[in-house]
C-alpha cells in the first residue's frame, strides 16, 4: 500500500465523509472549510486523478443538468483500498503522536 500525501489524505477523507455527494465543488468546499485554505481546482483534480490511479477512488458520471449548461458532474466514491489507506494514515499518525510526545510538546 502506498503512503498518502497530506493533500491526498484530506481529499480522500472528504470523499469518505461526503458519501454520495462527493464531487469536485463539494470536496473543495469541505476541505477549504476545515483547513481555512482554498485549494485550486487544478490541485484538487490532480489529487483525485492520482487517487483513482492508485485504486483508492472510483469515479462515476452523473446526469447532465440544465443549471450546469448540460454538463455532467463527476462523483467520487472511496474503494476498500482507499478506506484501508485512510486507516493506515491514521494509525501512522497515532504511532508518531503518542501520549509522551504530545505531553512533551504541550510543556514547551
Amino acid at each position: 500500500m502506498k503512503d498518502l500525501t497530506l493533500t491526498e489524505e484530506m481529499f480522500l477523507l472528504a470523499v469518505w465523509k461526503l458519501k454520495h455527494d462527493a464531487y469536485g465543488v463539494t470536496i473543495r468546499q469541505y476541505v477549504s472549510r476545515e483547513t481555512g485554505r482554498i485549494y485550486p481546482y487544478g490541485t484538487l483534480y490532480s489529487a483525485l486523478d492520482k487517487l483513482a490511479r492508485k485504486g483508492y477512488l472510483n469515479k462515476s458520471t452523473g446526469d447532465p443538468i440544465p443549471e450546469r449548461g448540460g454538463r455532467r458532474k463527476y462523483y467520487y466514491h472511496i474503494t476498500g483500498d482507499g478506506l484501508e489507506a485512510l486507516k493506515n494514515a491514521m494509525e501512522l499518525k497515532r504511532r508518531l503522536w503518542d501520549a509522551e510526545t504530545e505531553m512533551a510538546l504541550s510543556k514547551s
